[in-house]
């Protein structure tokens, strides 16, 4: 029995080895403390657990969802993009559709757009979905370097001409993972002309769009005028709601967009439990206090984590977005060097930041979804072993 060639191109799934690592050595009876995945720790909000259960009472909903999401859900998400980002004018019936999270929908894009040979334009580092599911559809990843230097905004003037020619894809991620970075609207009307020059679909991946500080709201693609004409956004509830094992989000944009990934879900899955979708159209009223009082326990987290590694000489800044804090590893130092020196000395679990792509090397990622206590005993048993920047 023999395995299809295309897997042996795909390497491990990050956080898959990263889990694997950490229950072989909770086993051995070490005290890991895991600051690798970003899944929320806190609760799900009060408001979406009864409109669950009530959804789950009601047996209209205990049958075949449709395939694109109820009218319901997705009228409630053109509201919400409306409310929230100011995008008017989005049809529920061609430019929404529902997904099951962001990583179903992110893949099947690939599938619906991406031909033999032809080219995907994403961001190194970056989410690693991005790659494996170019190759899965059959395509050629050329990979776009974020830089410090440049604000981990990729540089668009650096992809050869040949290659935009025959770039199906390009995916942005802002407010980014693994980075943290934050891309303006600026930016965005130069993604959008981009595209358009050369006939590509932008796809932004708005994974975090509420996980945000200090008064900073990000903005969306869709509010560049234009856009619609080639970018779709995909929405998710999974981090900003608490959300990550209900899996639901939705996609938004351009309809011939919309179009490609319903046709391939038409053909792979079935859609999102109908009780779901109701639970997430109450996540959609949460009011702007409820949902800072969410982000709020994410600030402190981050005001923890960056405070004690600035104690330890790390020359870094509290990052306004997303659920990570991306740190350069200590001079003289690989990224793999450094977080295996964390694991041994200190029990302290972090990805590597080549694990996200070649770019990301020199660096490793931090997530803030453990307690306060333990956040504060990780920069604690560092300070014990001696590590520090320089």
């Amino acid at each position: 029995m023999q395995p299809a060639k295309r897997l042996e191109k795909i390497p491990p799934y990050l956080f898959a080895e990263i889990n694997r690592k950490r229950e072989q050595l909770v086993a051995q009876g070490v005290d890991i403390i895991n600051l690798a995945l970003g899944d929320p720790d806190q609760q799900t909000p009060t408001h979406i657990l009864q409109a669950i259960h009530e959804a789950i009472d009601d047996p209209t909903t205990h049958n075949y969802p449709p395939y694109q999401g109820t009218k319901e859900f997705r009228e409630a998400a053109v509201n919400w993009m409306e409310h929230r980002f100011g995008v008017n004018g989005l049809n529920s019936d061609t430019e929404v559709i529902c997904s099951i999270g962001s990583k179903e929908a992110i893949h099947n894009t690939f599938l619906a757009f991406v031909e033999a040979g032809d080219y995907t334009l994403i961001p190194d580092p970056g989410y690693p979905v991005y790659q494996t599911a170019t190759i899965f559809a059959g395509g050629q990843p050329h990979t776009m370097p974020l830089k410090a230097e440049n604000n981990f905004l990729p540089d668009l003037n650096t992809i050869p001409e040949q290659i935009a020619r025959q770039a199906k894809l390009l995916w942005i991620n802002y407010p980014n993972n693994p980075t943290g970075a934050l891309a303006s609207l600026e930016f965005f009307e130069e993604l959008v002309g981009f595209c358009k020059q050369y006939d590509i679909l932008l796809c932004h991946d708005h994974a975090y769009s509420e996980m945000a500080y200090d008064g900073y709201k990000p903005p969306s693609v869709l509010q560049v005028a234009g856009a619609k004409d080639v970018a779709i956004e995909f929405h998710s509830l999974s981090k900003s709601y608490n959300m990550t094992g209900w899996r639901i989000g939705f996609v938004v944009g351009n309809p011939i967009g919309i179009q490609g990934l319903k046709q391939v879900k038409t053909n792979v899955d079935s859609g999102v439990f109908k009780a779901i979708q109701k639970a997430a159209i109450a996540a959609y009223s949460t009011s702007e206090v409820e949902l800072q009082a969410l982000m709020s326990v994410y600030q402190k987290r981050r005001d923890i984590i960056v405070q004690g590694l600035q104690s330890l000489g790390w020359p870094i800044q509290p990052p306004l977005a997303t659920l990570y804090v991306w740190v350069p590893v200590p001079p003289g130092y690989s990224s793999t060097e450094f977080v295996s020196l964390l694991l041994d000395k200190c029990g302290i679990m972090v990805p590597p930041g080549n694990g996200y792509g070649a770019g990301g090397e020199g660096f490793f990622r931090i997530s803030l979804t453990i307690p306060d206590e333990r956040m504060y005993e990780a920069i604690q048993r560092m300070r014990d072993a001696g590590i520090r920047y320089a």
